[in-house]
């Protein structure tokens, strides 16, 4: 099954989401009983967008949760391990979801582990992501609408499960911002480009 581009899942989303603030509007018949977030809001979910997971040995637990708040709201996941509380090493993990998504085989990713800085350095090694590290409400929505992130790293030890569903949800729903936004963000991948080149300046 091909996944649809951000943009084309970022128009289906705002076509869902206007078509829902109408007053008396129905539900998309794709999905007759809406999604609800760890807020207690409905959300349209873009069933089509394979999610990437994974999470070392501190973010093991948290990762079960999440990848059962994923799936009720209708979510496909794509587990990339840990597989238990044996310790393991975060990077690994890390480049399993982040290939992941820079070969355009999931839509988005979420990698936790203690502090979730970590997976977000390693995550960034790979062509084609953009992970950030987010702790609260605002920056899951910064990291989308100015930085259409879309690798998400938590710490496990920082935060805990219902403030991880809350910035989850807030992070998956959240529209990049496009304008001044896509210029800066086109620098950022212009960066990466150079950076890879084998002719490079040192």
């Amino acid at each position: 099954m091909t996944i649809p581009a951000d943009a084309e899942l970022h128009e289906i989303v705002h076509r869902v989401v206007a078509q829902m603030m109408n007053a008396g509007a129905a539900a998309p018949a794709v999905n007759p009983a809406p999604a609800v977030s760890a807020l207690g809001e409905e959300i349209s979910v873009p069933r089509g967008g394979l999610i990437a997971i994974g999470a070392d040995h501190g973010g093991y637990a948290l990762k079960g949760e999440l990848i059962a708040h994923l799936q009720k709201q209708g979510y496909r996941v794509e587990d990339c391990g840990t597989y238990g509380t044996e310790s393991v090493d975060y990077p690994d993990f890390a480049y399993a979801v982040a290939r992941m998504v820079g070969r355009g085989e999931a839509w988005r990713g979420i990698i936790i582990d203690g502090a979730g800085i970590g997976s977000c350095m390693a995550a960034n090694k790979v062509r084609g992501v953009r992970a950030a590290m987010c702790y609260d409400h605002a920056t899951a929505i910064n990291s989308r609408e100015h930085n259409d992130a879309n690798v998400l790293t938590l710490g496990a030890g920082l935060i805990g499960p219902n403030l991880a569903r809350q910035i989850v949800d807030a992070w998956l729903t959240t529209d990049f911002g496009g304008g001044r936004h896509a210029r800066r963000v086109s620098k950022i991948m212009a960066i990466e480009r150079r950076e890879a080149s084998p002719s490079r300046p040192e």
